[in-house]
């Protein structure tokens, strides 16, 4: 009795139901895996997160767990931000330490310069670090403590200690707009922007502090 070839529908109803067991088997290994790494991937892009934040506020000053201490910030024109960011509660005990928030330079000589900054408890600023921007390289170098020439006392490191209220709106300027703060000859934008944006930041934390602290 001579063999029936398939027919082209039953060829192509096959070759579906192959193809649609690979993809439930492919898609099954793919969620295994990710099931798998996806503590250690949590786990790495905590860490980064925390070596950025180490940067302005030092662990020592702090008990609590900072990334689960958080608040979402919506966008704030005081902070130059366009959209949700993050904030981070230290505290010690039960007492309030800082607060570490991002904030945008929105005028930089290249666009956007985004920020890290630390402000204590007391309105003092715990540290200032610059984690994104398209400065000039070799001008705009200065702006990161990496980069900077000034091993000793890096640029950035003018902001330590000082607060909103203690800063008069003249001196949050460069020295060459008649305030306080060093600038590079030939790259005056960036250091104008970056402190203008620090201001405004302090600003905001010092106008909204209780409620940063409290909410939930």
């Amino acid at each position: 009795m001579k063999k029936r070839e398939p027919t082209a529908a039953t060829m192509a109803v096959r070759t579906a139901v192959i193809l649609f067991v690979f993809v439930i088997v492919f898609t099954g290994l793919l969620a295994g895996a990710y099931l798998w790494t996806k503590p250690a991937l949590e786990a790495s892009a905590a860490e980064e997160k925390m070596k950025l934040i180490d940067e302005v506020l030092p662990r020592s000053a702090y008990d609590n767990d900072l990334l689960r201490d958080t608040l979402e910030l919506p966008a704030e024109p005081l902070l130059g931000t366009d959209g949700p960011t993050t904030l981070y509660r230290a505290r010690k005990g039960t007492q309030p330490v800082a607060l570490v928030l991002e904030a945008v330079a929105p005028d930089g000589y290249s666009g956007r310069i985004r920020l890290l900054i630390s402000v204590g408890f007391d309105g003092a600023i715990a540290g200032v670090r610059v984690t994104q921007h398209k400065e000039t390289p070799g001008l705009g170098d200065y702006i990161e403590p990496k980069k900077d020439k000034n091993k000793a006392r890096p640029w950035i490191t003018q902001f330590d200690g000082l607060s909103y209220a203690a800063v008069t709106d003249q001196e949050w300027k460069v020295k060459k707009d008649g305030g306080r703060f060093d600038f590079m000859a030939g790259a005056t934008v960036t250091p104008r922007a970056i402190v203008k944006a620090v201001r405004k930041a302090t600003r905001y934390v010092a106008e909204n502090q209780a409620q940063l602290y409290a909410s939930k």
